[in-house]
């Protein structure tokens, strides 16, 4: 699409306006059939600055003031589904069910959406995939893999466990980093304090006897000027390199599978990502083992669960080596991502003929692991905040005592 301005005569006064079409022809035929005086002139134009304008205010509400739909209206929404479907109503019946006792209207809109294509004979799943980024890929899994097993109420019902257990772990989470982001927060204010209103007294105190202040105190003079002279800069930095650094994660592959693997190097938060994704991963790809569905098939359902790149590229290894003629096992150990305990029991589940149950057991097992790791995420962040508060009390007790030692020191002299 391109865009056109328009001269036009009305009045004895010369306008202008502008308009989008494929082709100058188009433009002309939409002038002419909304007259709006008479035609003179016609030209095509580079994108006018208020639309682009426009186009970013749109980009940025979209992507930093987009409200998402309340999880527990959606869990909610999806449990009342699986009861009704359960129970041998048709899906379409069971949508306007859901529709008029929805409590939410973002969910409402999306489950009117879902009836209009399921009405026009849309797939479910098919239809879901519009509103992906928000009900999130695991739901449009999940909802395709009982449509091919043919265990819809089923899926939807275990749907709903899985966010459910998602939305309790992050209320977890949160309550379990509460307490360390108050105390990180009422350092950042004494600091704040400190450096502004004590730490300038000092400076001047000293320029009158002229004695040199410590090095501790003055590097919190450096960090108040800095603050003080540059924060709007440092903040409007801060904002602009995230905005940059998160259009190169989205556009750039390799910069991608870098951060995502980096992150899995994080204290806390690389197992809370490992585990999650990895157990996601094992319970999709055991339900469709279970259901009979081809491993390489199976695997590549399984595998577009998971969010991380970098993970999920290795675990496509494994889909790769089963294609190259090696067995289960060995795709699963290729990778690198699993514990031995983990690959000993799918070469017992291969030998024996029983996958399904030792896929099972490694489910619970990554399940334990991570319900472990969230219930202590307080007990290993401590030793993080004790070192913390630590270098904070030593910087300021050395930056305040440092100076008035000397400054008794210059008094003397």
């Amino acid at each position: 699409m391109a865009y056109f301005k328009i001269s036009y005569l009305r009045n004895g006064e010369k306008l202008e306006y502008i308009t989008k079409a494929e082709i100058k022809i188009e433009a002309i035929k939409e002038f002419k059939e909304n007259p709006k005086g008479i035609f003179l002139s016609i030209e095509e134009i580079d994108e006018p600055f208020e639309i682009k304008l426009k186009k970013i205010g749109a980009y940025i509400k979209e992507k930093f003031f987009k409200k998402k739909i309340p999880p527990l209206s959606y869990i909610a929404t999806l449990r009342q589904m699986a009861v009704m479907l359960d129970a041998g109503i048709p899906i379409n019946t069971t949508l306007k069910t859901v529709i008029r006792t929805c409590d939410n209207k973002r969910v409402k809109e999306i489950f009117e959406e879902l009836y209009r294509d399921i009405e026009s004979g849309a797939n479910l799943s098919d239809s879901l995939k519009r509103f992906e980024d928000e009900v999130g890929k695991l739901s449009v899994v999940m909802i395709e893999l009982g449509e091919k097993i043919g265990l819809l109420a089923e899926s939807i019902n275990k749907l709903a466990d899985f966010l459910q257990e998602i939305y309790d772990n992050r209320m977890k989470l949160k309550k379990a980093t509460r307490y360390p982001l108050l105390v990180i927060v009422a350092m950042i204010i004494s600091f704040s304090l400190v450096i502004v209103l004590v730490i300038p007294q000092f400076m001047d105190i000293f320029n009158e006897f002229q004695a040199q202040l410590p090095f501790p105190t003055r590097l919190l003079i450096w960090i108040e000027g800095a603050i003080r002279d540059y924060s709007l800069y440092m903040l409007g930095g801060a904002i602009l390199i995230f905005g940059v650094l998160n259009r190169i994660y989205k556009k750039n592959d390799n910069f991608h599978r870098f951060i995502d693997r980096a992150m899995l190097k994080v204290y806390i938060v690389g197992s809370v990502i490992y585990l999650s994704m990895v157990g996601r991963f094992v319970y999709i790809f055991d339900r469709l083992i279970s259901s009979g569905l081809p491993i390489i098939d199976a695997l590549k359902t399984a595998i577009s669960v998971v969010d991380n790149k970098y993970l999920k590229e290795k675990l496509e290894g494994i889909s790769q080596s089963i294609e190259e003629g090696n067995s289960l096992t060995n795709g699963f150990m290729q990778t690198g991502q699993f514990d031995n305990i983990v690959t000993q029991m799918i070469e017992a589940g291969e030998t024996s003929g029983s996958l399904g149950k030792m896929l099972d057991k490694v489910s619970i097992y990554y399940k334990n692991k991570f319900q472990n790791l969230v219930d202590n995420v307080s007990t290993m962040i401590e030793p993080i905040l004790i070192a913390g508060i630590a270098g904070f009390v030593l910087l300021l007790g050395l930056g305040i005592f440092l100076p008035m030692w000397s400054l008794a020191g210059a008094v003397g002299g």
